[in-house]
């Protein structure tokens, strides 16, 4: 009874592990906020600042796992190419030894082992909880329970073996596992593999050296093929990728099997010049310094042979690119690996809902045009856009839906929620385009033209028009309070000039200068026009709403 109390105890040391490790992530990157998401832009940079985005993110969201599968889906969605994406790889594995070294801290002395002060981390968080409505303390809050959880648990996973660790099954187990590398490899791999967390499982190899059990050589190679293991999760996400994308995982496997390799060659060449040492017994600190000693120095290593793994990866993926659905213009490239982290989830959400209100202009520019020519293919050209759109809308409103559910900040949430009222505004706009394209459609067949008088005053709020579209979506881009002003600036000009000209229209109409039915067609087009500016004009407030 004794023994299932201890495993009961080790499995639920482990699940407050990796709870509190997630708990603390979270909190952490909401802490980040903006800056987590400004880092979209430098996904575009050099291989280097690849390296230290990918070594950051890492750090924050505790997962170099997270982290490739998030790349994955950006070389999936055609946001960055293989070498900035196997920057990035590099820097995760520099990134996910600070998990190692959290774990270490307990070996650092009395006031930092676990029992000791996690109780008043998650106490400390859960006043902040309950006391505060700030969004800031409550973030902080976050960050120390999970702090405090993650500890409790090491503490229970090492509460568990201390029992045993004198037991001879311990011994012999590291034993053979030292004596022969590959064994060693293949069971961290395993291991990582089967709980798809590297630092999970060299948590619990770091618990396992804090009770004495583990040997040097051992550890090293076991720690050489958790970083093999970690390599699963992105393998398995890439399946039902394009075929950039799994060139993307296989970079991130062939870069940990060759700096296994090699760190597994030199060590076994250590390890049989010093049997000491291979059989001495390895502390969690040692293994935290060993794991960042291999990660930089593969990376360092390996950083001049990006275009090499790159070019391998090409020769084990084989077969062309897969063709995209041929349409006139591109669907949203929305991958929900991204989701991993909401921060550049939410980001990258803002650059598509920008991209569909780029088209939404293309689209009034199209419809202006059929109505000024008179010319069928610009008509047509506005149908197909028309179906692009509504296919965008569904799509981005599915991903923005599946955003919301994800673990974002007060402010990140408000600005998820307002890019989808800009989703509809823009699918708004996009329905009064249509219905222009349908007059002028109906014009062309009938064979109507408008009076010179009458076609110059159409594009003067024509004009006025796509400066509204263009200033609102400038304001969702760059936050900008200039944008936002410009946009209700133009509306005010654009409802004054709407109502002059239906006025002198209705005069043409009384001197009989103009048909019924082409007064009609213009009055209609007028008002279209009018109300796409109406919904540019949402689109600025609700970015107003969030800059006050």
């Amino acid at each position: 009874m004794e023994h299932i109390e201890m495993l009961f105890r080790f499995i639920g040391g482990l699940g407050m592990f990796l709870y509190g490790m997630n708990i603390m992530a979270d909190g952490l990157q909401k802490s980040a906020g903006g800056r987590m998401r400004n880092l979209l832009g430098a996904l575009t940079k050099n291989r280097f600042l690849g390296i230290l985005l990918g070594a950051g993110v890492t750090a924050v969201i505790q997962s170099s796992s997270a982290t490739t599968v998030m790349v994955v889906g950006f070389v999936n969605a055609g946001l960055m190419n293989l070498t900035q994406a196997a920057g990035i790889i590099m820097g995760a594995n520099i990134g996910t030894t600070i998990t190692a070294w959290v774990v270490s801290m307990s070996e650092w002395g009395s006031l930092l082992k676990p029992e000791f002060f996690a109780p008043l981390l998650i106490g400390i968080g859960a006043f902040l909880i309950l006391f505060s409505k700030k969004e800031k303390p409550r973030e902080v809050s976050e960050i120390l329970i999970g702090f405090g959880i993650l500890f409790i648990g090491l503490s229970f996973m090492s509460g568990a073996i201390t029992p045993y660790r004198d037991a001879p099954v311990f011994a012999e187990a590291f034993r053979i596992l030292g004596s022969s590398p590959v064994l060693g490899i293949l069971a961290g791999l395993t291991v990582t593999a089967v709980i798809q967390s590297s630092s999970a499982s060299v948590g619990i190899l770091q618990t396992l050296a804090a009770n004495g059990v583990v040997t040097w050589n051992s550890a090293i190679y076991i720690t050489l093929g958790q970083n093999i293991g970690t390599c699963v999760t992105a393998l398995l996400s890439s399946l039902g990728a394009h075929r950039t994308a799994r060139r993307a995982a296989v970079i991130h496997l062939l870069f940990n099997v060759m700096g296994a390799v090699l760190f597994g060659t030199l060590m076994f060449g250590i390890f049989t010049l010093n049997r000491t040492l291979a059989a001495a017994p390895i502390s969690s600190t040692q293994i935290s310094v060993f794991h960042t000693i291999f990660n930089i120095s593969n990376t360092v290593l390996l950083y001049p042979l990006t275009g090499w793994l790159v070019k391998m990866s090409g020769i084990i993926v084989k077969g062309e690119e897969e063709p995209e659905e041929e349409e006139v213009y591109q669907l949203p490239h929305l991958d929900e690996r991204i989701l991993e982290t909401p921060s550049f989830a939410a980001a990258h959400a803002v650059k598509e809902v920008v991209r569909m209100g780029e088209l939404s202009l293309q689209h009034a520019k199209t419809v202006f045009a059929a109505v000024r020519t008179g010319n069928q293919k610009w008509v047509d050209k506005a149908y197909q856009i028309e179906e692009t759109m509504n296919k965008y809308e569904r799509q981005m409103a599915e991903y923005l839906a599946k955003i919301s559910k994800t673990s974002l900040t007060d402010q990140q949430r408000q600005v998820v929620g307002n890019l989808l009222y800009t989703v509809g505004d823009i699918e708004r706009m996009s329905d009064h385009c249509d219905n222009i394209a349908e007059m002028a459609e109906r014009m062309i067949r009938e064979r109507q033209t408008f009076s010179l008088e009458a076609m110059a005053g159409l594009e003067e709020i024509e004009s006025l028009a796509l400066d509204s579209m263009k200033a609102s979506i400038l304001a969702r881009q760059t936050e900008k309070m200039a944008y936002v002003q410009q946009t209700i600036q133009i509306e005010d000009e654009i409802d004054d000039l709407e109502e002059e000209l239906r006025e002198k229209h209705i005069e043409r109409l009384a001197r009989n200068q103009c048909s019924a039915a082409r007064g009609v067609i213009y009055l209609d087009i007028l008002n279209n026009i009018e109300r796409i500016s109406d919904h540019a004009d949402n689109i600025a407030g609700y970015v107003a709403d969030e800059i006050q």
